[in-house]
């Protein structure tokens, strides 16, 4: 599995404090089944994280695992805040793509409403950078306009969903709207977004498993990732049947007032 999502860096964010603390969260992800782990600490006002950090935090930690024969990968990325966009230099922000390829982890405010998101987005685009969208299933504003979700979509925007969404870790309401987004065909890719081992754990699969959504899951967890990591074209959705997912309390695109 390729999680493109976690907080596995020490000291850095609110992920591990310690390098001890990252190593058993990698150690518990290779025990998930995971084989590749892009770390993407928080770049926001609160967590003002610059590439070169990142970097030397990266490589500290593969030589500690190295060391330890721990059979995990990790690679450098980070979650953009929308907030910090506008003040991040374009070249900065390529250094801060996911694993040097040519897409950036962007998160959405948790805010009801929020002004110009879109043109965000849309501008990060006419900078020759690719976008994947955090936990769009916990972002209050797409939950009032979900039609903007569909917009991003198909202006080429990918939508990353965190997989504790799918079984309830955050509530009923991120979960109905997560599994809307999975029967619309709306979702491109399932991360951990781990922060530890207990708390917010490096699981996928069986999350996957409990949502309905394994036949889907080599695309999600495996080909989306690895085609995002190094450029490649997205490969298309396979034709799978999946079970009856949970209804929705109300369509897609009913704006709520």
């Amino acid at each position: 599995m390729i999680d493109l999502h976690s907080h596995v860096l020490p000291g850095i964010d609110d992920g591990p404090e310690t390098i001890e603390d990252s190593v058993a969260l990698a150690r518990a992800a290779v025990a998930a089944g995971t084989r590749t782990l892009v770390a993407t600490p928080h770049v926001s006002w609160s967590y003002p994280n610059d590439a070169d950090t990142i970097a030397e935090l990266v490589d500290r930690l593969n030589a500690r695992l190295n060391a330890e024969e721990v059979e995990l990968e990790v690679l450098a990325g980070a979650e953009l805040a929308m907030t910090r966009l506008v003040d991040i230099r374009s070249e900065e922000l390529s250094r801060l793509s996911l694993g040097g390829g040519p897409w950036l982890l962007v998160e959405p405010p948790f805010a009801a409403a929020v002004t110009g998101l879109d043109a965000l987005v849309f501008d990060l685009q006419r900078h020759g950078h690719r976008v994947l969208i955090a936990h769009p299933e916990r972002c209050p504003a797409f939950h009032r306009d979900p039609g903007m979700l569909r917009e991003f979509v198909n202006e080429g925007i990918l939508m990353s969903i965190t997989a504790g969404s799918l079984v309830g870790r955050f509530g009923g309401e991120v979960r109905r709207f997560a599994l809307t987004l999975a029967r619309e065909g709306l979702i491109h890719n399932v991360t951990s977004d781990t922060h530890d081992t207990v708390n917010r754990p490096p699981g996928v699969a069986a999350e996957l498993r409990a949502a309905g959504l394994e036949p889907l899951a080599d695309w999600l967890i495996e080909q989306v990732p690895a085609a995002i990591l190094s450029g490649a074209e997205i490969p298309p959705s396979p034709t799978v049947e999946l079970p009856d997912l949970e209804p929705a309390r109300a369509p897609w695109w009913r704006r709520r007032p």
